[in-house]
């Protein structure tokens, strides 16, 4: 982040502290499931090169958002930005679209020798035209919703191996039946490994085998029990999700079936997204109504849902899991 204007003359003037992208392949998810969504959710056409948000306060310290259609100028700003190094970002007044009042994110960090940042006033004589838009703010994220839940899959993108590590390899990835790895289920810690799956879609972190009598059945109740109790007094520190080793919860199921549904009849942009990971990898975003995946396409999936506040469910390869990572891979939008 930087501040490109070290002295704001007048209102007029911006002084610059963020930018990110808006485009099919980048944009804030928090704003939305798709490019579209989150467009629509800034009063903004879902142009297809897409557009850069500077955000920044006037000489009242007034917070306003500038959407310019330069998207490689922002994009250069912000390269740079993340490497450490100064970047003035002017962008020229030809390519500023519209300056929207307010932030749609949540900004830490404020322009010196100006006011705190506050809602810019109303404009008069917009107001008597009808045409005075109300000041953007950040989506509340204090509450579980969708919003929350789409911060969460971002921040298991970025963080996938601290994720990881917390699913035991061996509880993942668990042969079943004498099956050999490669038809593996991704299991929970209470299973013996004694059952079968007979589902052909990937296999669903918890799906255990059938219990051998009625004690059986009773022993594992209790101990799910006890797991869901301990699942309701566990989160990790800042309110952020758990992981999780649920049953198959019929809201990964419908979420899998939907991802499935994308490979045949493609989804709005943005919807699936696929960027770099190390190795050949790749790291996969999907989102839906009430659900958010994030993948790597040589190891297992998180899913995140709208019913089930602040848990993580984790879906194993299983057989089927890779063919559906690399279809979305094909047929996902990639930051050019």
């Amino acid at each position: 982040m930087a501040g490109t204007d070290n002295s704001v003359a007048d209102d007029d003037a911006l002084y610059v502290l963020t930018a990110v992208l808006l485009t099919p392949a980048q944009f804030p998810s928090v704003l939305g499931d798709d490019y579209p969504a989150a467009c629509a959710a800034l009063n903004l056409e879902p142009y297809a090169e897409g557009y850069g948000l500077v955000l920044g306060q006037d000489g009242d310290g007034a917070r306003w958002t500038v959407v310019v259609d330069d998207v490689s100028l922002v994009a250069v700003a912000i390269a740079s930005w993340d490497c450490g190094m100064e970047y003035d970002l002017s962008p020229d007044d030809r390519s500023v679209v519209c300056a929207l009042p307010g932030w749609p994110l949540a900004v830490a960090v404020a322009a010196p020798g100006v006011k705190a940042p506050h809602d810019p006033a109303p404009d008069p004589e917009a107001e008597a035209d009808g045409e005075d838009l109300a000041p953007l703010s950040p989506p509340d994220t204090d509450v579980w919703g969708p919003a929350q839940r789409r911060l969460g899959a971002d921040a298991i993108a970025l963080q996938w191996a601290a994720w990881r590590e917390q699913v035991d390899d061996e509880t993942v990835f668990a042969p079943v039946g004498g099956e050999d790895s490669d038809g593996s289920v991704a299991r929970g810690p209470d299973t013996d490994g004694s059952g079968t799956d007979s589902g052909a879609g990937p296999q669903v972190a918890g799906d255990a085998g059938e219990s051998s009598g009625p004690e059986e059945a009773a022993e594992a109740a209790d101990e799910a029990e006890a797991g869901k109790a301990a699942a309701d007094e566990a989160t990790l520190p800042g309110g952020r999700p758990d992981v999780r080793l649920p049953g198959a919860h019929p809201g990964v199921r419908r979420a899998l079936a939907e991802a499935h549904g994308y490979v045949g009849t493609p989804p709005p942009p943005g919807r699936v997204r696929s960027s770099f990971a190390p190795g050949d990898a790749r790291m996969i975003r999907a989102d839906g109504p009430g659900w958010s995946m994030v993948a790597r396409t040589d190891d297992i999936a998180f899913v995140l849902l709208d019913e089930v506040p602040g848990e993580i469910l984790t879906v194993g390869r299983g057989t089927e899991l890779p063919k559906l990572l690399k279809a979305l891979d094909a047929m996902a939008v990639r930051p050019s």
